[in-house]
């Protein structure tokens, strides 16, 4: 390695670039001499896929390279070796339209090894990967220090115990720390690697932004923005009172064009002043009239808003059985509906409550989401399900009367978010009814919670409303941050769960 270095550069192939890169080549295989790129080589090489060939080059001079083609799928399926991959170096096999990004070459000059000068070449090969909207990069890695082991076990034998640190491969062992997974071991590839005894390992990189069916239009969105309405709770004359009141926070949170409003649970309690005459089991009854009408009403605002809107949650009877039910209603004017799973013994006692008895996750023009009604985010399984089918953001309702039940649902939110590598975003009721029984009072600060990784806030909370006062909290999420985490993260906690040892299911009806 030279003594002092003024300037690295990565850049693609030029032509010109020739003799360095020979030269470089030839430094980097000495136990194949005879195997460097000729001229005419390189020459059709940049004539058919220019910009999917990169060079380093230090103070000037070509050091390293990674060379490379798009192939279709199906031919890196098939059984094949590396003149079938370069088309008898005709580079034949090159098809712009192909999904997969096959290296034919990567090297480092052996006196600039040791500078990660191969993790940016890689790394850059990813980023050509995601631009060109490519579902992978492939290639076939030599195994060089398998031939001191050859006599001793096999090849799948030697892959597992470099997977597993007890052995070091110079190229393999690189290639697997840079998130590159093995798909299947080649025999007799490269004819002239005698040191790997002409096995490779066909290695693969996914693109997570892969798009199989990339779209002008009607496109997933990847920043979705969230508007979180923290309601007060006050005197409400009748029903077109609530609507009133609820339109005013749709126009506002659309006016800053998000793409959820998501009210608290339990925020039409004012209605319930009327029948303050009943015993709270009739009153809380009386109340679940209106969860048809609301429902209704919050779909033509969905439309008119162009907004997706959660509508917190209600009473809600079905079958003689009183249920806490809330309503997603779609800006494409359909609407579904969500029901508490778990009943606190408040709601039990006082009102006769029943919970819910199904899992589901959603799916909307931002992605899969989940929605759960307060208490039901103390409960973590539940919310592992939704992330096993696919869940990114987390809708939690809630409405709490003291400090301390808020301080469940908050810190149960975040501890959600952290484990399914999602968004949990809360929202909830604030003030009093004094003139309500049973709801006389409440407490909430809504906010959106993040994984804890270095891509999110440092205390995993994205955005927090000012407690116990009536305001929304506009809050923009990146889908994009979470599967990088899914994929990179500093700990992948859904990846790394022991299934062997444990699991949790739905159980069907």
């Amino acid at each position: 390695m030279q003594a002092k270095i003024k300037k690295v550069e990565l850049r693609n192939l030029a032509f010109e670039d020739y003799k360095q890169l020979k030269n470089s080549m030839v430094e980097s295989y000495p136990e194949m001499a005879d195997s460097y790129w000729r001229a005419d080589d390189i020459q059709r090489l940049l004539g058919v896929f220019p910009e999917g060939q990169l060079v380093i080059l230090v103070d000037g001079k070509v050091v390293g390279s990674a060379l490379s083609l798009i192939v279709d799928e199906r031919l890196v399926d098939k059984k094949h070796n590396y003149l079938q991959i370069v088309g008898d170096y005709s580079f034949s096999t090159h098809n712009p339209q192909g999904e997969i990004l096959y290296g034919i070459d990567v090297f480092i000059h052996p006196n600039y090894r040791g500078l990660r000068l191969g993790r940016r070449l890689y790394d850059a090969r990813k980023e050509l990967c995601e631009k060109l909207n490519l579902k992978a990069i492939v290639f076939a890695g030599r195994i060089p220090s398998y031939g001191q082991y050859a006599d001793k076990m096999t090849p799948t034998k030697y892959i597992d115990k470099v997977k597993s640190k007890q052995l070091h491969d110079p190229v393999l062992s690189f290639q697997l720390s840079n998130d590159f997974h093995v798909l299947r071991i080649m025999k007799n590839y490269l004819a002239a690697d005698e040191d790997s005894k002409q096995f490779a390992v066909l290695l693969e990189w996914n693109n997570i932004y892969f798009d199989e069916s990339p779209r002008l239009i009607n496109t997933e969105k990847n920043v979705i923005r969230l508007g979180l309405i923290q309601w007060q709770m006050r005197s409400l004359g009748n029903l077109e009172a609530l609507f009133e009141q609820s339109e005013f926070f749709i126009d506002v949170v659309s006016g800053y064009t998000c793409d959820f409003a998501v009210f608290p649970e339990l925020f039409i309690a004012p209605l319930m002043a009327d029948y303050n005459h009943l015993t709270e089991a009739e009153a809380i009854r009386e109340l679940a009239k209106h969860s048809e009408p609301i429902r209704k009403r919050f779909q033509e605002l969905a439309i008119s808003y162009n907004i997706n809107i959660i509508s917190g949650s209600m009473p809600h009877l079905e079958n003689g059985n009183l249920y806490n039910v809330g309503f997603l209603c779609k800006r494409d004017g359909t609407s579904e509906m969500y029901t508490k799973i778990h009943i606190t013994p408040n709601e039990v006692q006082h009102w006769g409550m029943k919970g819910g008895s199904e899992i589901k996750t959603f799916d909307t023009d931002c992605g899969k989401i989940g929605i759960m009604i307060c208490y039901d985010v103390e409960f973590p399984e539940v919310s592992r399900i939704m992330a096993d089918e696919g869940m990114n953001i987390l809708f939690v309702p809630f409405l709490t009367d003291t400090q301390n039940a808020y301080i469940r649902v908050k810190h149960c939110a975040q501890a959600r978010a952290i484990e399914n590598e999602c968004y949990v975003a809360i929202a909830g009721c604030v003030g009093n009814l004094p003139k309500v029984n049973n709801m006389d009072i409440q407490y909430a600060q809504a906010a959106v919670f993040t994984p804890s990784d270095f891509a999110f806030p440092s205390n995993g909370i994205k955005a927090e409303a000012t407690p116990n006062t009536e305001m929304t909290l506009i809050v923009d999420v990146d889908l994009r941050l979470l599967k990088e985490l899914h994929e990179h993260g500093s700990v992948r906690i859904l990846k790394d769960r022991r299934t062997d040892l444990y699991q949790i299911k739905k159980i069907e009806p």
